[in-house]
């Protein structure tokens, strides 16, 4: 932590090279104070004004509508769900949904443990909400309920006769000033994904962080963003240190303020009383602590400083982190191995020769190339549609790790490790959830062929 003397400059620069020495895959952030743009930071090859994948924001910004719909008179808090949607009951519906209501589902106090949906299996997200096992009483604890924003997104589209997404292009983005692409994607019945699916910019997202900064602006009513971010139910059986401090309306509360928090590092962490922003776009999925790794630098090294003072805005153009090479060495080159029919990756070949990997899985002949050191620009291995960085070194003189970013607007990846070995090769992979990463989890071994 940074001692009390330090120029709020120097703050940001130790934020900064803290995340890179904690290896936490930043894409970019933006952080505002007083409405004063402080730092500015793009990780290549993501730029200014791309759209990124926002995750659980979405259910934030769906939120947002719902309470312009009630500021309208169109909906309460104390509305139930259920009578906004009689068509979608069942014949015997359980009473607890029947008694769940709309000021529940905002905090995340709904009747069920978990999202009703499976994603590729169900058509109409939202509806399965109606038709699922309660299991317990609304209104009495916190769980994390990504159905709950499916079903308030299919509200907001009954009520105001427009997607979410058309709702607040004209209620807030658009009259906000947000000109970047954005779009958001949609479930197979064509609702939008109310809790996962905003795709937009850092600088937009950090536009609207700032609104509800500012009471709204007029756009988003001034009693919702007055209170969303307030504590509206505890959570402190959470497993993150970030995620026990309470819940808004479909927000976060933090150790100072609160935060509009997606998967994987999408976040506006909101400080009213420094009036103070940080939003950050990053992929951390594969680090189970990444995001926390973002909340400890802001609030250890840059927070204590948001207060001191005038300092130069810091502009910063850094690359995107590749797994560090230490000088240890391997072999320039491995016999080829053959995998067991069935196993878990779906492995049927592989060999190494210089610094690239070649295997044969269920999608084919594959290349990896990585960098040393560094990250090099490849196709995403089986989908040569979606670009990827790849970087590799030796952990050990027979140990190759790997590590393979997706870096369109849903990023995404994996880690490999392969041990090699005269007679036999072991691999090791783990990924984040995507359709791209599939057969990239799990563990097989192969065998030297003649």
């Amino acid at each position: 932590m940074l001692s009390a003397d330090r120029s709020l400059a120097d703050r940001i620069q130790a934020f900064t090279d803290r995340l890179w020495k904690e290896d936490v895959n930043m894409h970019g952030y933006l952080l505002t104070v007083d409405g004063r743009e402080m730092a500015k930071a793009y990780y290549a090859p993501f730029r200014e004004g791309e759209p990124h994948r926002l995750y659980s924001v979405s259910k934030t910004m769906t939120g947002i509508a719902v309470g312009m719909l009630m500021d309208e008179g169109k909906l309460k808090m104390e509305d139930r769900i259920a009578d906004h949607f009689p068509d979608w009951l069942p014949e015997e519906t359980d009473g607890r949904l029947l008694r769940l209501t709309l000021k529940d589902m905002l905090r995340m106090a709904t009747c069920y443990r978990w999202t009703t949906y499976r994603e590729g299996v169900d058509e109409n997200w939202a509806r399965t909400f109606f038709t699922g096992k309660p299991t317990h009483e609304p209104g009495t604890v916190f769980y994390y309920d990504t159905g709950c924003s499916q079903a308030l997104a299919a509200l907001v589209r009954r009520i105001s006769g427009r997607e979410v997404m058309d709702f607040l292009e004209e209620r807030l983005f658009g009259p906000l000033g947000c000109r970047d692409e954005r779009f958001w994607l949609r479930d197979p019945s064509g609702c939008c994904q109310g809790g996962t699916g905003l795709c937009m910019s850092l600088r937009d997202l950090h536009r609207v962080a700032l609104c509800v900064l500012n009471g709204g602006e007029g756009l988003i009513p001034a009693w919702y963003a007055k209170n969303m971010g307030q504590k509206h139910i505890e959570t402190l059986l959470q497993t993150n240190e970030e995620e026990r401090y309470g819940y808004g309306w479909q927000c976060w509360r933090t150790r100072n303020g609160f935060a509009m928090y997606g998967l994987g590092g999408q976040l506006a962490v909101i400080c009213p009383e420094k009036k103070a922003v940080l939003s950050t776009v990053a992929d951390t999925r594969l680090d189970p602590c990444g995001v926390q790794r973002i909340y400890d630098a802001f609030f250890e090294e840059v927070y204590p400083g948001l207060d001191g003072g005038e300092t130069e805005r810091m502009v910063l153009a850094l690359e995107s982190r590749a797994l560090p090479e230490d000088g240890t060495e391997g072999p320039g080159a491995s016999p080829v191995y053959a995998f067991e029919a069935e196993n878990p990756l779906g492995l049927r070949s592989l060999w190494l020769k210089g610094d690239c990997l070649y295997y044969e899985n269920a999608r084919g002949a594959v290349e990896l190339p990585f960098g040393r050191g560094k990250n090099q620009s490849i196709p995403y291995p089986g989908h040569p549609e979606v670009p990827a960085l790849a970087s590799g070194c030796w952990v050990e003189k027979d140990l190759l790790r790997i590590r393979c970013f997706a870096v369109g607007y849903a990023p995404c990846g994996f880690d490999m490790l392969v041990r090699f070995g005269a007679d036999t090769v072991t691999v090791q992979c783990r990924r984040s959830h995507d359709p791209v990463t599939e057969g990239y989890d799990g563990v097989a071994s192969g065998k030297r062929v003649p």
